[in-house]
């Protein structure tokens, strides 16, 4: 990937791994927060924020799921960018199926909103981006704190009373998704980037272990958290639901598949057929990105075929304590 150095485009600046071979992420740049609060700079209004995202993405589909859980679509926009990110970044291109124009200001290339939004911006070019169509900047680039403002900021403008971040469950929710991040979300990462044999094996150790335990915690219980579906299954989705057809085979993470674990995978199964879910998912946008964007893992740009995972299988996840909210209940039995 390349980056943004005071306001120019570099295509030598970005290095994604340490001397040792192992992948280094970088931190996102705005930080910024949507707050429910008189005194905030950025307050929540119906239709003054907009997403960008890649289908692609793991971390901007979670801004996805969350803004379809909360029936958020009429209040916050979205501009979708095309899969394949060549050395100018991620594009729009209005033509290609599921992708769609800038709405906001009809740009070609994401890069130049970091712009508009900072002309001497140092900073990775990352999706999702909240973007303030009043104030005409970015307010935020990580994908866990979009998903929070989505989740506790917006309520009065969602569609569904849907609540991933209740009271009771708010420590273990911030407990799991730290957790799960460095040997799941990130591990996929850790494995796929790395150089040298060593932080690699590293990488499948954690990525396995960690994936291991959860499918025993998945024994007893419908969530993560317990009988609440809560932003931590949001954040365990969004790189689940890419496992079997993406990090398996081009990441090299092929101890085993999602679909040979007797928890993991009913438990995917369910999340995917949670009203609202199942449309944020492009599989074609999924593969594409990954096999055509990362020639240093996959050279040739040849994308694999398979597998095709039935996430509209039966499952048996409703024999545990808990449900989904009542209004995505509702919304199913319609």
């Amino acid at each position: 990937m390349n980056t943004l150095v005071d306001g120019e485009w570099r295509t030598d600046a970005y290095e994604t791994t340490s001397d040792d071979g192992s992948f280094e992420r970088q931190e996102t740049t705005f930080r910024d927060r949507v707050r429910d609060d008189p005194d905030a700079e950025f307050q929540p209004e119906d239709g003054r924020y907009h997403l960008y995202v890649s289908y692609a993405c793991p971390w901007a589909h979670r801004t996805l799921v969350t803004r379809a859980l909360k029936g958020l679509e009429e209040a916050i926009s979205v501009s979708v960018v095309d899969p394949y990110r060549d050395e100018d970044g991620w594009q729009f291109t209005p033509e290609k199926d599921g992708c769609t124009r800038d709405h906001v200001h009809g740009v070609d290339y994401l890069r130049k909103l970091y712009v508009r939004a900072d002309p001497d911006v140092t900073a990775r070019v990352t999706v999702p981006v909240l973007w303030d169509k009043r104030e005409n900047t970015i307010v935020n680039n990580e994908s866990r704190e979009i998903m929070r403002m989505l989740d506790t900021e917006f309520d009065e403008y969602g569609s569904r009373d849907v609540d991933l971040y209740p009271e009771g469950y708010r420590e273990e929710i911030d407990r799991i998704i730290d957790s799960i991040y460095e040997p799941i979300n990130n591990g996929v990462y850790r494995a796929g980037f790395a150089t040298e044999q060593d932080p690699y094996d590293a990488a499948i150790d954690d990525l396995f272990s960690a994936l291991e335990h959860w499918n025993d915690v998945l024994a007893e219980q419908r969530y993560l958290a317990g009988d609440r579906l809560t932003e931590a299954d949001i954040a365990m989705f969004t790189t689940l639901v890419r496992f079997d057809n993406v990090y398996h085979t081009h990441f090299m993470c092929n101890v085993r598949q999602i679909r040979d674990y007797e928890n993991l995978w009913p438990y995917l199964r369910d999340l995917y057929q949670t009203p609202g879910v199942a449309d944020t998912v492009r599989m074609d946008h999924i593969t594409e990105h990954y096999y055509t964007t990362h020639p240093d893992v996959n050279p040739h740009r040849i994308v694999a075929r398979g597998p095709d995972p039935e996430f509209d299988a039966p499952h048996d996840r409703d024999e545990h304590p808990g449900s989904p909210p009542a209004d995505l209940e509702a919304a199913r039995a319609d």
